[in-house]
């Protein structure tokens, strides 16, 4: 869960931060529209994006940072026994078991190179 957390709140190349990078564009757009809303537009997108995500940012990566500091199993997980059904949906949530290899796609069948009409 930790990784996910991370992914989200990297400072430079997570997701709250290209959501930032959005709505700044978004609001440098709104700029150069000039229309009378326009203005009022931009502002709010950059206030959100330097306020409200920083907030949000900031909270998720103070949880992500108390989760990376556990290092007990989750008690809602049980040893695997393998006895859970492979098209079980929620197998990763009663299992610790790593989830099964991806099969790989099989390849699109050969095209005659023949001519057409």
């Amino acid at each position: 869960m930790t990784e996910a957390l991370t992914g989200l709140t990297a400072a430079h190349d997570g997701i709250l931060a290209m959501v930032g990078d959005v709505l700044t564009a978004t609001a440098d757009f709104y700029d150069g529209l000039g229309e009378p809303a326009d203005p009022h537009n931009a502002r709010r997108l950059r206030h959100l994006a330097d306020e409200h995500l920083g907030v949000i940012r900031s909270d998720l990566a103070h949880t992500r940072n108390a989760l990376a500091d556990r290092h007990a199993p989750h008690p809602g997980r049980s040893i695997c026994t393998g006895e859970i059904p492979a098209n079980e949906r929620e197998r990763s949530a009663v299992c610790a078991c790593p989830p099964p290899p991806r099969a790989l796609p099989a390849p699109p069948p050969p095209v005659a190179a023949g001519l057409r009409r």
